[in-house]
């Protein structure tokens, strides 16, 4: 493991469970090349208040997306929780800066997608076939910077670079996402893409908690504060 490891954003903590606001450019998973990941980074925080700790990856996110990332420090919560987004039970809200403004201003996206492995990319079958998966939507324009528009996107599934693919489909690329069509630069191994909040049931308490997760401070990020700040006070 690397002698330095990039300091971690920390949403919520206890005994059971911890949440952390991903950063760009790192993947999750321990890496075999010994460079840093969200995982090390997750364990040697946890190492520091107890030895050989258990580190469960509940869920993920792409290597290039920030926002909302949960591990359990037991495995019996891996168990709970993992059960929570099997039976579709989380609600996960993203946020999305697209280079071009949708036809519609809100919508739902239904498609067949399936992984390409050579590329790893993912692609939409215009019907179903051997190894696709229907995934589904919704989004809602809610602003608009000089780098693009902002989209509230609500993903019911969650598939193989589905937000990515599935807007790209409709002709609206994620600011930063070559991959996908994008033509417009962010940084190197980041895309405009958040996940912003993550409601869920607290395994332990039973009750319901939500996680929101601030925006990195960068350029393209600037101005939709107000915005943010408005739709949060109002889902209280």
């Amino acid at each position: 493991m690397p002698d330095q490891l990039p300091e971690l954003s920390i949403l919520f903590e206890n005994k059971h469970w911890l949440a952390v606001n991903k950063i760009p450019k790192l993947s999750v998973e321990k890496s075999p090349y010994g460079e840093p990941t969200i995982e090390s980074c997750v364990f040697d925080h946890v190492s520091k208040a107890y030895k050989n700790p258990y580190i469960g990856i509940i869920h993920r996110l792409d290597r290039v997306t920030t926002g909302v990332l949960l591990f359990a420090k037991r495995k019996s919560t891996l168990r709970k929780i993992n059960e929570q987004f099997r039976n579709r039970e989380v609600k996960k809200t993203y946020l999305a800066i697209v280079e071009k403004a949708p036809a519609e201003a809100k919508g739902t996206l239904v498609n067949f997608l399936y992984k390409d492995r050579p590329t790893k990319r993912g692609l939409v079958s215009p019907t179903k076939i051997k190894g696709s998966v229907e995934c589904t939507l919704s989004y809602e324009v809610i602003g608009k910077n000089e780098y693009g528009h902002l989209l509230e996107v609500k993903p019911i599934t969650g598939k193989f670079h589905q937000i990515r693919v599935q807007l790209a489909h409709i002709g609206c690329p994620i600011l930063g996402d070559a991959k996908y069509g994008a033509t417009k630069n962010v940084s190197p191994h980041s895309v405009a893409l958040h996940a912003w909040k993550l409601t869920f049931t607290n395994p332990t308490t039973k009750t319901a908690i939500e996680l929101i997760a601030p925006l990195q401070k960068n350029d393209w990020w600037q101005g939709f504060e107000e915005i943010l700040a408005k739709k949060t006070k109002k889902s209280e």
